[in-house]
């Protein structure tokens, strides 16, 4: 009898190890999943999580480079799913991406789909989320607007920039799911000492805050510090001011994403120098223009963790790690098809 009480605890943990039960992680036939180039490799893990395979679409190029879109395959009445972040990729700008998406919605919806959710764990142009000066667009809304335009009825995201964005959908619902369920269960097995999660700025407390939550589900326990920075300009940062203590912790640093680099790695050498023990960095979207993955190579980093929400565009250094975000978007698909609430993931 202690045996099998032994056998079914164990058994429990297996399947709460993800953050829906597995056995749960399935849809029915009337579900079809597609995918665009700007992230065909988390596309293809997806379709392996639900168990079922990617849509036959043909999404190419005509000579002069317009988007050629053929889906191969009767899509009436379906409950389609199309995993396209609007990212940059290897071969292809985020406007490149981004008007595959249109049209990829735009052939379902002619097609008679049932209905078109719209996976983008890297929703672009978020950070034009405002007017700070007069004549400029509120990019962040627009794309919302065009998104939902084309005909999508549903939106699912990974860590906006800022969540307001999902009430510039309008009409459609928008999910914005957190990526700290699959990076706090990694941390914690990372043998930490007097963790401090860091926000990098202000505006990310609300952020760290839940990376901490979700640590203290795995047992683990965290303070927090804030980095005061002021900006001289857009991507420049003038000066830097810790607000908390790090003397002998381990730093994690967490943010919704990185882009050249410069930034981050400034408050990683911030930290080292406030008497941090090791630096970690856990961010989400690694946009990585420029000279990034060489910066973060060369900065006092021990490790960056990183979601596959965008493909990598050159070789990471060692100090770089990749999760794969398909089991949390897979379990969100799986939520949707079957009707069940998306709360589930959040629990």
């Amino acid at each position: 009898m202690k045996s099998m009480r032994i056998f079914f605890s164990l058994l429990l943990i297996v399947v709460m190890s993800s953050p829906l039960s597995a056995l749960s992680r399935s849809v029915n036939g009337n579900a079809l999943l597609f995918s665009g180039n700007a992230n065909p490799e988390l596309s293809k893990k997806v379709a392996q999580e639900l168990g079922i395979p990617l849509g036959n679409a043909k999404v190419a190029r005509f000579n002069d480079g317009e988007i050629q879109i053929h889906i191969d395959q009767n899509v009436r009445n379906k409950d389609i799913y199309i995993v396209q972040p609007t990212c940059p990729s290897a071969d292809q700008s985020i406007n490149d991406n981004l008007m595959e998406l249109f049209l990829l919605i735009r052939t379902m919806k002619r097609a008679s789909a049932h209905s078109i959710t719209v996976i983008a764990p890297y929703y672009g142009y978020a950070r034009q989320d405002r007017k700070l000066r007069a004549r400029v667009p509120i990019s962040a809304a627009d794309v919302a607007t065009m998104i939902e335009h084309a005909g999508a009825t549903r939106v699912v995201t990974i860590d906006l920039h800022c969540g307001q964005i999902q009430g510039f959908f309008q009409n459609v619902p928008c999910d914005n799911l957190y990526a700290s369920m699959l990076f706090a269960p990694y941390m914690a097995q990372q043998d930490l000492q007097n963790i401090v999660v860091v926000s990098p700025d202000a505006g990310g407390v609300e952020r760290a805050n839940q990376f901490i939550h979700e640590l203290s589900k795995q047992g683990v326990t965290a303070d927090m510090a804030v980095i005061s920075k002021q900006r001289e300009k857009a991507g420049v940062v003038g000066s830097m001011h810790l607000i908390g203590d790090v003397k002998g912790a381990d730093a994690i640093i967490v943010d919704d994403m990185c882009d050249t680099g410069g930034t981050l790695c400034k408050a990683a050498q911030l930290l080292k120098d406030k008497g941090a023990r090791r630096i970690f960095a856990v961010i989400t979207h690694p946009v990585f223009s420029n000279q990034a993955l060489e910066t973060i190579g060369n900065s006092v980093i021990d490790q960056m963790v990183v979601a596959d929400t965008i493909p990598l565009r050159g070789k990471a250094p060692e100090n770089i790690t990749v999760i794969s975000m398909a089991a949390l978007l897979a379990d969100a698909i799986a939520c949707l098809d079957q009707g069940e609430s998306l709360s589930a993931l959040f629990r």
